[in-house]
């Protein structure tokens, strides 16, 4: 099954897999890999797009390997190795997760109820929303989290980036190939991302750099035309006009699916140990949704591994 060939085979579901994994990103796909190498049946769920997020990732440059790649071919290479061992992708949203003695119960949303002995959940992040007036009527309208979905719709226009880290400067050395002009909004007086990140946004004249400035609202009629930002300082207040709104402030764990079953901190993330284990035997979680330093392609294709083979080792 193609990136975007997203119809569901249900008919090929079975009642019962050793893994379930809730998430076909980078850790979910590299966990499958593990599992069936250690000659244990997989089913990966996945509610999109096969490769999780690195698929709406413009370049990436940090994985092991590859000097440089896109993410919709990364995200790919990951999906194909993991069918190539065996490991079947299904597409649908996973509902709820319940304990059945030793195995775990996977509701999905098309009506299919999965029991497993392991489930991996690396179900990955959302992009965290500003809060703001306007943002939630915009959205759509000229307000976006993803320049490499969107940033062809706003081809030699001036925009707005809110945010000063990572994916904030890799996706505006994106969209400055394609836009008029970028204005990016930071909330702290510097520029978070790394280094190399920093001094292509910096030595792009694209880009003009505000930093220590809040937004308090964006506005339009009918689609976005202004944003309103204040300095944290002085309290001043500006208007930027622009035809669209780029959001990068952050991620949010979607954990919902074993909210209340496995432990979790104030926000949301999972808390583990060193080998994936959540609170709960047979249940480990993987990627970005665990409780960890750094959230990377290459440190959630790790944690996958790391929970596979434990699990493995541990259940069969």
């Amino acid at each position: 099954m193609g990136l975007f060939d997203i119809g569901s085979m249900s008919s090929d579901v079975k009642e019962y897999y050793d893994f379930v994994i809730i998430g076909g990103g980078p850790a979910g796909l590299t966990a499958a890999i593990y599992a069936r190498r250690a000659g244990l049946t997989a089913l990966v769920v996945e509610k999109a797009l096969e490769g999780g997020a690195v698929t709406q990732t413009h370049m990436v440059e940090n994985w092991p390997g590859e000097k440089s790649i896109e993410g919709q071919a990364l995200g790919q290479k990951f999906a194909d190795h993991a069918k190539h061992f065996g490991a079947e992708i299904h597409y649908a949203f996973a509902q709820k997760v319940t304990i059945d003695g030793d195995y775990k119960v996977v509701e999905l949303d098309d009506g299919h109820s999965v029991r497993c002995k392991v489930l991996i959940v690396a179900t990955g992040t959302q992009p965290r929303k500003l809060g703001v007036p306007g943002e939630t009527e915009f959205r759509g309208k000229g307000i976006t989290y993803c320049a490499a979905c969107d940033g062809y719709l706003f081809k030699d226009k001036d925009v707005v980036v809110i945010g000063g880290g990572d994916s904030a400067c890799d996706e505006s050395h994106f969209l400055a190939k394609v836009v008029n002009s970028i204005t990016m909004v930071q909330n702290l007086p510097y520029l978070t991302a790394a280094k190399i990140l920093q001094e292509r946004i910096l030595n792009d004249p694209k880009i003009t750099v505000i930093t220590n400035h809040v937004v308090k609202e964006i506005r339009g009629t009918s689609k976005v035309e202004e944003v309103v930002i204040i300095d944290n300082t002085t309290k001043e207040e500006k208007v930027i006009k622009t035809d669209g709104v780029f959001i990068y402030v952050g991620l949010s764990p979607m954990t919902e699916v074993v909210k209340g079953l496995v432990e979790m901190n104030q926000n949301g993330y999972v808390i583990t140990n060193e080998n994936m284990e959540t609170n709960v035997p047979g249940i480990y979680a993987v990627g970005d949704i665990r409780i960890k330093g750094l959230r990377q392609i290459v440190t959630a294709a790790a944690d996958g591994a790391i929970a596979a083979e434990h699990a493995a080792r541990k259940y069969f």
